[in-house]
């Protein structure tokens, strides 16, 4: 694997049963011949995802925290069951702590929309990074047009992974905000998020991590990163799509206004004014996504029942196997990640465009994602117009990467003769 191993050899746990885990995915039963490598896209869902939600629907939905009725308390529980379920998840301090919406995407437009206005003005700096997401750029960009502050973008190095020495110069009084992935979703550099706290910290900045890449991975734990904020997509942890969830220290949160308005997140409404709920439901206006919170608490079970540890060892093994496969095609080019790297492999074939690759390898029943991933600052400075990218889970092997390359190689003698 390129850069630094994440743990001693000796601390590893037992190997997962791969073969066993992907019987949990109903999609292998009609799709036998699936080699899956797109689960940075999208997760594929264990039935104990879809067949929990099913049963939610059949025997215990109703709306939440509004009915007496002995249903809706029932449901309100499940609901407020994944919250805690969340938290414990994260380690966050408090439930309070934990705010449902519909993705990571919504959950920084709201950060940006309800603290920006609030806490930022002109002449004031947000810092974010050259391999963001563009979810973790464009609304930053926006806030900083509409309030007057400037937008700064710390490069990655020579390697692909973060520039840390330039990142801690471009940190200044004037920085109020910090914006960066936990693991890119381009490259796999996985970022020292702890060490970057401290620096922004230090400044007075606040510090928001999207880890849409790195909750169904390895473990998180939001305390001891010691971040303002913390964001996921539930549909990539293995989870339904349509969820996701906000982490804000309490205080942070108490302070920001609501950011949508409605039913569900107020006290008192009149015709003069409306006062509105603490956090966590001041930030949850209308119905939620109920089944989407049940199957999230659902998914979240299915990874701590496999265990974060195996996870991050197996996807680490993987990607060190990756890199050494698809270093030995001729005429690939891995983008880097710096000295860490996790289940994330972006890569180009010479000469070809990689959608003309990825076509190719869906002829072979490879599922790879291709273009510029929603990232297209990095690529510019790539100077690239897009990649192939290989992303795994739980339900890859090792004799996946050996069909990814095998697909390769057949593209390779169709375009490179």
């Amino acid at each position: 694997m390129s850069g630094a191993p994440l743990r001693n050899l000796d601390t590893r746990p037992a190997a997962l049963d791969v073969k066993r885990l992907r019987r949990e995915f109903p999609v292998f039963d009609a799709h036998p011949e699936l080699v899956f490598l797109d689960s940075g896209a999208s997760a594929q869902k264990p039935r104990s995802v879809i067949d929990g939600v099913a049963e939610f629907y059949r025997s215990e939905y109703a709306n939440v925290h509004r009915g007496v009725y002995a249903l809706s308390a029932r449901s309100t529980d499940r609901f407020e069951e994944a919250r805690e379920k969340v938290r414990a998840f994260l380690n966050a301090r408090d439930e309070r702590e934990i705010v449902f919406v519909r993705g990571a995407t919504e959950a920084i437009n709201l950060v940006a929309q309800s603290w920006g206005p609030a806490f930022l003005k002109e002449g004031d700096e947000i810092v974010v990074t050259e391999l963001e997401h563009h979810s973790n750029f464009v609304p930053w960009q926006m806030l900083c047009q509409r309030v007057g502050a400037r937008l700064v973008m710390a490069p990655i190095d020579a390697t692909g992974g973060l520039d840390l020495a330039r990142f801690e110069e471009l940190l200044t009084p004037r920085t109020k905000m910090v914006a960066l992935t936990h693991i890119s979703n381009v490259s796999g550099a996985l970022l020292p998020v702890e060490r970057i706290v401290q620096l922004a910290h230090a400044k007075g900045a606040k510090v928001l991590i999207d880890g849409c890449q790195s909750v169904p991975r390895m473990p998180v734990d939001v305390q001891a990163i010691d971040c303002d904020f913390y964001v996921f997509s539930g549909h990539k942890a293995y989870g339904p799509s349509g969820i996701g969830v906000l982490y804000g220290r309490y205080d942070v949160l108490a302070a920001m206004p609501p950011w949508q308005t409605g039913g569900g997140m107020i006290t008192t409404v009149t015709l003069e004014r409306t006062e509105f709920q603490e956090p966590p439901h001041r930030f949850e206006a209308g119905t939620p996504d109920i089944s989407g919170a049940v199957g999230l608490a659902d998914a979240l079970d299915f990874i701590e029942a496999i265990g974060r540890d195996a996870i991050l060892d197996h996807e680490e093994t993987l990607t060190g196997y990756g890199v050494d496969r698809l270093s030995r095609v001729p005429g690939i080019e891995i983008v880097g990640a710096g000295q860490r790297r996790l289940s994330i492999l972006s890569f180009n074939l010479d000469g070809v465009h990689p959608h003309d690759v990825g076509t190719v390898l869906d002829q072979h029943n490879v599922a790879v994602r291709v273009g510029h991933h929603c990232a297209q600052p990095l690529m510019d400075r790539l100077g690239v117009a897009g990649t192939v990218r290989a992303s795994f889970g739980v339900y890859n092997d090792e004799a996946d990467i050996d069909r990814l390359v095998a697909a390769i190689e057949a593209a390779r003698e169709m375009f490179c003769r």
